[in-house]
């Protein structure tokens, strides 16, 4: 956390790793299955976000935390330090998230190494990295506490949807599409959350605001596209067979 090369350090390994390495040596091999690799990558991220959402929301949202400007406890408030550590997991947990880029390649499911998942995994690094660092507390605590909880949530479907049963597997596939609308409300929370940093009457610091604000936009508008484009033609669609149907019939 002293200077931030080595995050820049590990944020160009990792694209020179996935657009260089991973996909020159996958270029004439077959796809790896890594059913077993990713069903533990899934479990180990149920248990570490559940985790770390529980350490930050005890850590003073529990406590003396409120919805209004909260300030970073820069003392040596043991309770301080307890949020600044799980906030510094969170870190943990964004890093070891890189790893599924590197899953998707060597299944080659490239299609769901997009833009927006590699440019989200990056920008989300980078803020609570600079949270982390130059705020560690208060307001900027609340966005990855829900950003985490709604991780739980994910990964325990990505869990359910590949390890379960088939009854399972068919009665999930219906609420594939609430994980991009819970991903929005997210965002939405966030953003009217933390919008009270720009009011006279809250003193929090505002220079993580310059990344934290175009980048909850940017991503909240390329989840809306996402969801437009995969589930928004599926209804089209839905709609056009109904209608063929129907125009079948009275032919």
């Amino acid at each position: 956390m002293t200077s931030p090369w080595p995050l820049a350090a590990i944020i160009v390994a990792y694209l020179t790793t996935i657009k260089v390495f991973l996909p020159a040596y996958m270029s004439d091999r077959k796809a790896f299955e890594l059913r077993l690799l990713i069903k533990w990558y899934n479990v180990i991220q149920i248990i570490a976000n559940a985790v770390v959402t529980w350490g930050i929301l005890t850590s003073g949202w529990t406590t003396t935390y409120h919805f209004g400007c909260m300030l970073p406890d820069y003392s040596m408030n043991p309770e301080a330090l307890r949020m600044l550590s799980f906030l510094w997991w969170t870190i943990i947990l964004k890093l070891f998230e890189l790893f599924e880029t590197v899953f998707f390649l060597l299944r080659k499911k490239e299609k769901q190494a997009s833009f927006l998942h590699i440019y989200h995994h990056v920008s989300t690094l980078i803020i609570i990295w600079s949270a982390v660092k130059y705020v560690g507390g208060g307001i900027t605590s609340f966005s990855p506490m829900i950003n985490n909880a709604v991780h739980v949530i994910m990964y325990s479907y990505y869990l359910l949807s590949s390890e379960g049963s088939p009854a399972v597997k068919s009665f999930l596939i219906k609420y594939k599409k609430w994980l991009t609308i819970m991903q929005m409300v997210q965002f939405t929370l966030m953003i009217l959350y933390s919008v009270q940093v720009f009011f006279p009457s809250c003193p929090a610091p505002l220079g993580i605001t310059v990344l934290y604000f175009p980048n909850v936009i940017f991503v909240y508008y390329m989840f809306y596209n996402f969801f437009k484009q995969n589930y928004g033609r599926q209804n089209n669609m839905k709609k056009n067979e109904i209608k063929n149907h129907n125009d079948c019939k009275n032919f």
